[in-house]
């Protein structure tokens, strides 16, 4: 049987998206090599440097939510054009800026034009798919995401040698290219949308009527039940930036080469592997993949308490790597699921806004725990982590029927 049977099933749109993110992500450079243009060819401190991804991160929280409500009222298309329009605009005019109150004010500003493409995209694929597609859809989104993160950063490297400016410019093109993709692609008339078995007259315009805000999700006690549950396993995602490479290196003495390596296992994975994964797995219920994935992703970092070596590290990053690939489609699938049509954007937002949460906290908690608790507290603690994220989802019906 063909695993990658269901993604011939998924509408075009879908796969439309999906080649916009690919361009956009193929030429993500900036973001990877920011600190060292502000440290190498700004001549600013490193804690100074650290200011502007501080100011990325904060700036990524308000707007997701934002984001979300907007593109509820104004259309999920029309965000997603100005969000790569203006945000390579502005790539354009960065390097350009020296001062660093200015270069924290366009980054803060970048960040909100780059940021708020992920929960109208998010919105989009759910809005466009039937729910048993919903999984294969994100994991084809993610597949996307990921080849891109695989090409963009490498050819990013080599720019960096002869001019970390021009990296600016690479990137801002490819971001205003795969706008100019979003214009011009053959949406679908009217821009109608799949209905849900719920409601099999939900078929509504892109461009929705005014609709109930956050005071409507806010009541959603599922919903917000499923984002607290969802935060502690979240946290853990991030220690693959923060203490497990510190870990790694300085700890088991594994070279800086040699993490890259390790890392390189998830991107394989995810681009081999993941979209027939969530293919095998369309039929489960969201509390067996959001609990199992969950589960996975605790016991792969909590494995690294047991050490061994590289090889033992490469066995830990599978296993994280197969909860991810279970974890991340199921969960964005069961958010599209539980939100109306009408609030796809808003549900989204605060769904997205937990992840940028997550990332302000997890790897500064991480780092601390490991520096003053040592190597074992984090990674057991990695793995409770894990353990009351499955363990909030299994014991409490996520689904909206039985």
């Amino acid at each position: 049987m063909n695993p990658w049977r269901g993604l011939g099933t998924l509408p075009r749109e879908v796969w439309f998206l999906c080649l916009a993110i690919l361009v956009n992500r193929a030429g993500t450079m900036v973001l990877p090599f920011l600190t060292l243009y502000l440290t190498v060819d700004r001549k600013f401190s490193p804690g100074k440097a650290g200011l502007a991804l501080t100011v990325y991160g904060i700036a990524a929280i308000i707007i997701a939510p934002l984001a979300g409500r907007v593109s509820d009222r104004l259309g999920s298309l029309v965000i997603l054009k100005l969000s790569m329009f203006l945000s390579g605009l502005i790539l354009f005019v960065f390097p350009f800026v020296s001062s660093l109150y200015g270069i924290l004010a366009i980054t803060g500003v970048w960040a909100f034009a780059a940021e708020s493409f992920r929960p109208p995209s998010m919105a989009l694929i759910g809005r466009l798919t039937e729910p048993a597609q919903r999984k294969m859809a994100f994991a084809l989104s993610r597949l996307a995401i990921n080849l891109g993160m695989s090409i963009g950063p490498v050819i990013g490297g080599f720019l960096a040698i002869r001019s970390v400016q021009s990296l600016f410019y690479v990137d801002g093109s490819t971001a205003i290219l795969a706008g100019v993709l979003i214009a011009v692609m053959p949406w679908r008339t009217q821009g109608q949308v799949v209905a849900s078995p719920e409601d099999p007259d939900a078929a509504s315009s892109e461009v929705p009527s005014p609709q109930p805000g956050y005071a409507t999700v806010l009541r959603d006690r599922r919903f917000l039940y499923f984002l607290l549950a969802m935060l502690p396993v979240e946290m853990v995602f991030f220690q693959s930036l923060a203490a497990m490479p510190l870990f790694v290196v300085r700890d088991l003495h594994v070279s800086e080469a040699g993490f890259g390596m390790l890392l390189a296992i998830n991107t394989v994975m995810i681009i081999l592997t993941e979209v027939p994964l969530n293919t095998a797995m369309s039929t489960w219920s969201h509390r067996q993949t959001i609990a199992l994935g969950a589960l996975l992703v605790g016991a792969g970092f909590g494995g690294l308490a047991l050490g061994g070596g590289v090889m033992g590290v490469a066995i830990t990053v599978v296993i994280w790597t197969v909860g991810e690939m279970i974890l991340l489609p199921a969960s964005s699938a069961y958010v599209s699921d539980l939100a109306p049509p009408e609030l796809g954007g808003a549900y989204m937002g605060l769904y997205t806004m937990g992840f940028s949460l997550a990332f302000a906290i997890g790897p500064w908690l991480g780092v601390q725990v490991l520096e003053k608790l040592g190597p074992v507290s984090i990674w057991v603690g990695t793995l409770a982590c894990g353990c009351i994220t499955a363990l909030m989802i299994w014991f409490r019906k996520v689904e909206r029927t039985a």
